[in-house]
């Protein structure tokens, strides 16, 4: 199990599209800069004590999820984004900004069952079959540290990504509500801070329910 603090001196350029081929890749670290530290609190740096993480199965994430950058852009989530700016240090059109960076992606569901995820591009499923691959304490340059829980392929569809890397601000083995998906062909490259998240909320949900859970969060 791995308990590894990184520095982010070095973090590498990411693109807002998030593709699965190793070219892809490549044209992301070509242009991603660094930016989310994956809290949703402005109350100073949230650190992490090793000592309280425990490692968690892919089990924790077994669900049908649709991604919510479409109810950013069909302005479902526009309360969201003022109730952001009453009590942030951002504009409403910059947080705006800010989470059009972080959710966009072209992968618009992902179904994870057993060992399967099974990513939905355009209702195109492309499928892979994953295995623990330990965590990672990463610190970022807000101070604030977070974990990603990581996954490799092990087999499925050579269009599968390589590493998943998991972050939903829970360190012991609990059932997720929402999440902010990485993934790639290079394990180090995307254990990084990125300004592009893809998040993802149950697809049973409907965009109010997802705003009215951001609301209250």
């Amino acid at each position: 199990m791995q308990r590894t603090t990184l520095n982010q001196a070095g973090i590498i350029a990411l693109g807002a599209m998030i593709a699965f081929s190793t070219q892809a890749t490549a044209q992301q670290a070509a242009t991603q800069t660094p930016s989310h530290t994956h809290t949703h609190k402005a109350e100073g740096p949230s650190l992490i004590n090793a000592a309280e993480i425990q490692a968690r199965p892919l089990s924790d994430w077994a669900a049908d999820w649709q991604s919510i950058h479409p109810y950013l852009n069909d302005g479902t989530l526009d309360a969201v984004m003022t109730h952001k700016a009453e009590n942030g240090e951002k504009t409403v059109e910059e947080y705006h900004a800010y989470y059009q960076a972080g959710y966009k992606t072209d992968v618009e569901r992902i179904l994870i069952n057993g060992s399967t995820v099974t990513f939905f591009r355009d209702g195109t499923p492309i499928q892979g079959e994953y295995e623990d691959d330990g965590y990672e304490i990463l610190t970022y340059e807000s101070g604030n540290q977070g974990v990603r829980f990581l996954f490799k392929k092990s087999g499925g569809d050579v269009e599968a990504p390589a590493s998943i890397q998991f972050s939903d601000h829970k360190i012991v083995p609990t059932k997720a509500d929402h999440y902010h998906l990485y993934w790639g062909n290079d394990r180090a490259q995307i254990l990084t801070e990125w300004t592009n998240w893809p998040t993802y909320f149950p697809i049973e949900m409907s965009g109010e329910d997802i705003a009215n859970e951001m609301l209250a969060h």
